[in-house]
């Protein structure tokens, strides 16, 4: 061993101790033991593989879907002076190619890389040289069918660990059920089980749900209560900057952010927010992946996920100091047709996912027979407007050919311009003697870049720009030139998500999709929104509705959930709850009546229940009353 976990984490991080679970599960990758790490957002994963990485010769591998993540990981790394590096869709063959050889004679201590690339052959031809000391799996739940994120090119992972047959793998994730956890751990073909799980209780965030008509007024109202940061999550783009501009034009201190922003405007609009200049973030759930922001006191969700687990994972990035905090749903009858209605769209007909996947090779160019492997920006919009296709089915379809394992769509992510010099500096000498209107922006590359001749380098073209008094465009048609001409090899800046065939295009008759798994996956999808549908409506504690989900038997109430605090007074077991609701909506669907004539639907010995659960859905807006009269809402 190199060095002690401990005076790892105090050399690079300036941390004196670990927190709960990360002893036990560094000491367990260390001992050799393949280890699945079961903790809530913001408990400090990452330093369960980065620590023992270090403590050990060799290179741990990384493998994460989230190439946002990945590439800020790499950076933070890096400012900490720990040798790192990432593979990922979007990048260059020879990027690549010179990457991999660094991992195999290099010093790099982490890799990361996007599952789809690890299996690649030149990805195990290079693995199998390495001196690999850890395999570390994050998101770990995307391997399971049984979860809510499932991505195909996680179950090859395991193929990887006939060349490791040394290497212990760690599995880490935030989110996961008990059918998962069992999962996870046979498809990653552990030698034998060995999870490590922290508590997902949060004795300082309180969940609350609010039936709310006027969801604006309200969110208004809960922000000037609860003093200090915040994010509020929509599901489109549109509504961030709405909401924002709502807040501001109150008096709110708020901006907006999703993936569609440019780069350098997110990465100005996440520090204002870090750094306390923006009060409240409004976005999309690409905004909060990897930040550690510790002073988050609450997070609202504006409509109700599709599941518990991604509701979790949103609402726990609140109060990671241990301070109280809120985690607070808006919530009404409206949420739970749209995402009823989104189900229906989300599982498209065998002929609209063949006509999307012949499309895209259309859009390509791409001929039968090729294409596995290969990664293409991919412009939803553009792609539509082509082939006269609607975006949300369009979505779905993607979707469901990404989980078929036909391609792979990453999210949106920021690639700076590179370029490199592909010829020796003789040949470059000559062709600026025979082009000298290229000279002077060649000789600027070779000023303003280092080692643009063995690798490639990052480049501003506005900056270049400036140092020799042209426009912009003028400096990126010259590159485009000097491409064309092979003496460099230049690649724009890019801010696209990335589509990757994993498979070589088949016509799209031939096109196959596992029926079976594709009614399991619309059975579980159901589900899924059923469990999110009923924390939301149910009076039972929101704390315990949470961990019960994800497998953790608790029937102490939390104490600060609106239930809890007597925002709900149906103090009764989920069948009594269930069946009285039920009926209680049955009757008030049919007619407007009175009170009284409810009542009297009901036994005598079961009234005093019955008023608890009318007296909830009054309280919540299930129910209105309109002088003597009830009717469901």
């Amino acid at each position: 061993m190199i060095d002690t976990p401990l005076n790892i984490l105090k050399k690079f991080w300036g941390y004196d101790a670990f927190r709960t679970l990360q002893t036990d599960i560094i000491q367990s990758v260390l001992d050799g033991k393949d280890t699945l790490a079961l903790m809530p957002t913001g408990g400090g994963k990452s330093i369960c593989f980065q620590v023992p990485a270090l403590c050990q010769e060799g290179i741990c591998i990384v493998i994460s879907p989230l190439i946002a993540l990945m590439k800020d990981q790499v950076h933070n790394l890096r400012q900490r002076n720990i040798p790192a590096a990432a593979i990922y869709s979007g990048m260059h063959s020879i990027e690549i190619d010179r990457t991999f050889d660094n991992c195999v004679y290099g010093n790099i201590k982490l890799l990361y890389l996007s599952p789809e690339r690890l299996v690649t052959d030149l990805a195990r031809e290079r693995i199998s040289r390495m001196h690999v000391n850890l395999l570390a799996i994050d998101e770990a739940h995307c391997i399971s069918q049984w979860g809510y994120d499932f991505r195909p090119p996680y179950l090859e992972i395991a193929n990887i660990r006939e060349l490791l047959p040394k290497a212990p793998m760690l599995a880490l994730t935030a989110t996961a059920t008990p059918e998962v956890v069992e999962d996870i751990q046979e498809k990653l073909q552990f030698k034998s089980k060995n999870a490590f799980q922290k508590s997902f209780a949060r004795s300082n965030l309180a969940y609350v749900v609010l039936n709310e008509e006027g969801k604006m007024e309200k969110l208004l109202d809960i922000l000037k209560k609860v003093k200090g940061s915040g994010v509020v999550y929509v599901r489109n783009r549109r509504k961030t900057k709405e909401i924002a501009q709502f807040l501001i034009q109150k008096g709110i201190s708020a901006d907006f952010y999703h993936a569609g922003l440019q780069p350098e405007e997110r990465s100005e609009k996440q520090d204002a927010w870090i750094e306390n200049q923006t009060r409240i973030m409004v976005s999309t759930n690409a905004f909060g992946m990897g930040i550690d922001k510790p002073d988050v006191r609450v997070v609202v969700h504006m409509e109700l996920p599709d599941s518990l687990e991604a509701y979790f994972q949103e609402a726990g990035r609140a109060g990671r100091d241990g301070k109280k905090s809120y985690a607070v749903l808006l919530y009404n009858h409206n949420d739970r047709q749209s995402l009823e209605k989104n189900y229906a769209l989300a599982f498209p007909e065998i002929n609209e996912i063949r006509r999307v996947y012949h499309a895209l090779g259309s859009y390509y160019q791409l001929a039968i027979g090729a294409g596995a492997g290969l990664s293409y920006d991919f412009d939803m919009i553009s792609f539509g407007k082509n082939f006269q296709l609607e975006p949300i089915k369009t979505l779905h379809a993607l979707k469901t050919l990404e989980q078929a394992g036909w391609l792979t769509l990453s999210e949106a992510v920021y690639t700076p311009a590179s370029l490199l010099v592909k010829v020796s500096k003789e040949e470059l000498y000559d062709y600026q003697l025979r082009h000298p209107k290229h000279d002077l922006i060649l000789k600027a590359i070779l000023r303003s870049y280092q080692g643009t001749f063995s690798h490639f380098v990052n480049i501003r073209e506005s900056q270049l720009a400036s140092f020799l008094k042209i426009s912009t465009e003028e400096v990126i048609k010259t590159l485009h030139l000097l491409h064309k001409d092979n003496i460099i090899e230049y690649l724009p800046q890019s801010d696209q998500p990335q589509l990757t065939f994993l498979r070589d295009r088949v016509d799209s008759n031939d096109l196959t999709i596992d029926h079976q798994l594709y009614e399991f996956r619309r059975k579980r999808h159901w589900e899924r929104i059923q469990k999110a549908i009923a924390y939301a409506e149910e009076p039972i504690c929101r704390s315990r509705q949470l961990l019960n989900y994800f497998g953790e038997k608790n029937d102490k109430d939390c104490g600060i959930c609106d239930v809890c605090l007597g925002r709900t007074k149906a103090d009764l077991s989920n069948a009594d709850y269930d069946a009285i609701k039920n009926k209680i909506q049955e009757k008030l669907n049919e007619k407007v009546i009175t009170l009284e004539q409810l009542m009297s639907g009901f036994s005598s010995v079961s009234h005093e229940k019955v008023l608890r659960v009318l007296e909830y859905l009054l309280d919540e807006g299930f129910v209105i009353q309109e002088g003597s009269a009830l009717k469901w809402q």
